[in-house]
């Protein structure tokens, strides 16, 4: 069975009304009675006592002369209307000598049957019948009358239990009135917490149930500063970025098919040309090369994709080394000699020092050399230069890739690390481009947790710049 939040939270405050409500009537009343007959008790004592010192010695002192017990008596009398208590003289042998409910002497004195002086538990008060003298419960304080260090008598002072109980029940229902109103209160916080916490959950539950199915344009925008607003502030961040992401998908794949099905149309079209002889036989070496090419640029667009494909930094591990720069740098510009020399530009090296040693994947870092220098070579015009320096600042090696070609439109410079993104100029002058270059540079660098930037003027030129974390004579450990 499902339950809702709200009747959740109705049950709640309703089960915490009756325990309230349990707790009250049945450890409070308890404590109240048990406070109730202590206090009783306490008063009727000092009474007793004081009753004892100042009169009732008097009469076992003049053994037991009448004038005594008449004024006795009269205090008896007194004392019961104030106390609204029935008050007894007994002797030591439990016999009744006077009660103050009775108007004149006892004529016939009573004894209390099986009397006995230590009371249950040896307190010096009873909440029973008093061996048996009464019908109803009854709290019976029996205190001592001494003289001469010995016990002649005893004043017993009872009154009835239940008008103790009626006593509690009045305090017990300013508790219960005061619990009612603390429920009321609590009722109204617990709407105002129902208004600040279920509804915006609510609010969050739909807008997440809107991207579960794929409507990332549901905002969840809350002005607060409290976690449901950073909540709900997160979770519209996370419906941007699932946009976006799904965009970027969608253009990947726009992008990979566009990239695939342009060489495999030529290499389609070449090749049914050359079969139905559209194409001479002494033509079809022409565009057989044609067909190489085409074919060489899928082969090189795959590995790129399964170059990025694998630079996750949850499964992608570096293989770091402590490495010479230069010398690959060297290396990787030995590279395009050919190219360079037929193009007329050329690569000048400029080093911070003569041996620069950084701690870095040298494969990787070589990629990342290998195609910032290809892509200055492709934007550079003839009779150009490439220049690749070395700087080092603090305990970083900077390397810069700088080209004086048409440089990068500003629109366009926060879009080159995009995966198969091509600005118009690099799709005018190079069709060879596969767009996953810069793509492939930036995921290296992330990955080695460094920074690569980029500065770009048309008309004047393009400069990339990354760091690496440099290396002393010895090798860091990772």
């Amino acid at each position: 069975m499902r339950i809702s939040l709200n009747l959740k939270y109705f049950l709640s405050f309703l089960v915490f009304g009756l325990c309230c409500f349990l707790c009250i009537s049945t450890v409070t009343s308890r404590l109240m009675m048990e406070n109730a007959v202590s206090a009783k008790s306490s008063s009727f004592y000092q009474e007793g006592i004081y009753l004892s010192d100042q009169y009732v010695v008097n009469y076992f002192e003049e053994q037991e002369n009448r004038n005594t017990l008449s004024a006795i008596r009269s205090h008896l009398a007194s004392l019961d209307t104030y106390l609204n208590a029935r008050i007894w003289l007994i002797s030591r042998d439990g016999e009744l000598i006077l009660d103050s409910g009775d108007s004149g002497t006892v004529q016939e004195r009573r004894v209390i049957p099986e009397f006995n002086s230590v009371l249950p538990g040896g307190k010096y008060y009873m909440t029973e019948d008093f061996f048996g003298m009464f019908s109803e419960q009854t709290l019976s304080v029996l205190i001592p009358v001494s003289h001469n260090y010995h016990v002649r008598g005893y004043i017993a002072i009872h009154t009835p239990m239940s008008v103790i109980v009626r006593e509690k029940e009045g305090y017990l229902i300013s508790f219960y009135i005061t619990m009612i109103l603390l429920l009321g209160l609590a009722f109204l916080f617990a709407a105002a917490n129902w208004l600040m916490i279920i509804l915006p959950i609510r609010r969050i539950r739909r807008g997440a149930g809107e991207y579960a199915l794929g409507n990332y344009s549901v905002p969840i925008h809350m002005n607060r500063e409290d976690e449901l607003g950073f909540l709900a502030d997160t979770m519209d961040f996370m419906a941007e970025s699932l946009k976006d992401q799904e965009e970027d998908q969608r253009k990947l794949i726009s992008n990979i098919s566009h990239d695939f099905r342009s060489p495999l149309t030529s290499i389609k079209g070449y090749i049914e040309a050359m079969l139905d002889g559209t194409i001479p036989s002494e033509m079809q070496e022409k565009y057989l090369n044609i067909v190489l090419r085409e074919t060489e640029r899928l082969t090189k667009l795959t590995s790129g994709l399964l170059t990025l494909n694998s630079m996750d930094p949850k499964q992608n591990r570096l293989c770091k080394t402590r490495f010479d720069i230069n010398t690959i740098i060297k290396n990787t510009a030995a590279t395009f000699e050919g190219t360079c020399t037929s193009r007329h530009i050329s690569i000048e090296l400029l080093f911070t020092d003569w041996e620069s040693y950084v701690y870095a994947d040298m494969g990787k870092i070589q990629q990342v050399l290998y195609n910032l220098i290809d892509n200055a070579i492709k934007f550079s015009p003839p009779d150009s230069t490439i220049t690749v320096e070395t700087t080092l600042k603090y305990e970083k090696l900077f390397v810069s890739v700088r080209d004086t070609g048409a440089g990068i439109p500003k629109d366009s410079l926060k879009k080159i690390w995009e995966r198969f993104y091509k600005t118009d100029i690099s799709r005018g002058r190079d069709k060879k481009g596969t767009g996953l270059g810069l793509a492939i540079v930036k995921e290296i660098i992330q990955l080695h947790n460094e920074n690569i930037n980029v500065i770009s003027t048309e008309g004047v030129g393009t400069e990339f710049i990354f760091s690496l974390s440099r290396a002393d004579t010895e090798e860091p450990t990772e």
